[in-house]
C-alpha cells in the first residue's frame, strides 16, 4: 500500500510517500515540504497547495491519502491555515478517487515513538530510524508527513478488521430483528386457547 501522509500548513505542507509492505515494514519513497510566502493572498497559497498535492498523486500513484487532523492551537489564525489546507488535500484526493483518512497528531505520535506526547525531535528520530533513512527529514513538516504515512500503514490493517467487525454486528443486528418481527407476526396469528 501507497500511503501519500500530508502535515497541512498555509506556509510550510510537509508531503511524504511511503510505501507499506508485509507486517509493519516500511520504506520511504519520496519527501518535500510546499512553502507558500506568507505576503500572498490566501487563495493563491491554497491554490500552490493544491497543485503540488496534484503533481504528487500523479507522479507517485498513492493508494490512499493520510492527511493530519486539525486539533485546537492557541493561534486561531494559524488553526484555520491549517484546516484550510488540510480541506485542499482532502478535495484534491477525492477528485482523484482517492480514500482520505485523518490522524489526530497524539495517534501519529503514538504509533512511531509509543507515547501520543513525543515532541518533534522525538518524530523526526523514530522516522529517520523506521525508515533506515541516511538523515532526518527537514524540516519538522517533513517528518511529520512521513510519520502520518507510516501511521496510517500499521493503522490501516486495524481500521480494516474494525469496519468489517461493525458491519457484520449490523448484519446480525438486521437478520435478529427480523426473526423477531417474524416471531411475533406468527404469534399474534396463533389461535388464543
Amino acid at each position: 500500500m501507497r500511503v501519500l501522509g500530508v502535515d497541512p500548513g498555509l506556509t510550510r505542507c510537509g508531503l511524504g510517500m511511503v510505501e507499506g509492505r508485509a507486517g509493519r515494514e516500511v520504506r520511504a519513497l519520496a519527501v518535500d515540504v510546499v512553502r507558500t510566502p506568507p505576503d500572498d493572498e490566501v487563495a493563491a497559497r491554497l491554490a500552490a497547495i493544491a497543485d503540488a498535492v496534484e503533481a504528487w498523486i500523479a507522479e507517485h500513484r498513492p493508494d490512499v491519502v493520510a492527511v493530519e487532523r486539525v486539533f485546537s492551537q492557541h493561534n486561531v489564525r494559524s488553526v484555520i491555515g491549517t484546516a484550510q489546507a488540510g480541506g485542499v488535500v482532502a478535495l484534491v484526493a477525492a477528485r482523484a478517487g482517492l480514500p482520505v483518512f485523518f490522524h489526530t497528531p497524539s495517534e501519529v505520535k503514538a504509533a512511531v515513538t509509543g507515547s501520543g506526547r513525543a515532541d518533534k525531535a522525538q518524530v523526526t528520530a523514530m522516522v529517520t530510524r523506521i525508515l533506515a533513512l541516511d538523515t532526518p527529514p527537514r524540516p519538522a513538516d517533513a517528518a511529520d508527513a512521513l510519520a502520518l504515512a507510516v501511521c496510517h500503514c500499521w493503522r490501516a490493517p486495524m481500521m480494516a478488521r474494525m469496519a468489517a467487525a461493525e458491519a457484520r454486528a449490523a448484519e446480525l443486528t438486521r437478520v435478529h430483528a427480523a426473526k423477531v418481527a417474524a416471531a411475533g407476526r406468527t404469534a399474534r396469528r396463533l389461535p388464543r386457547v
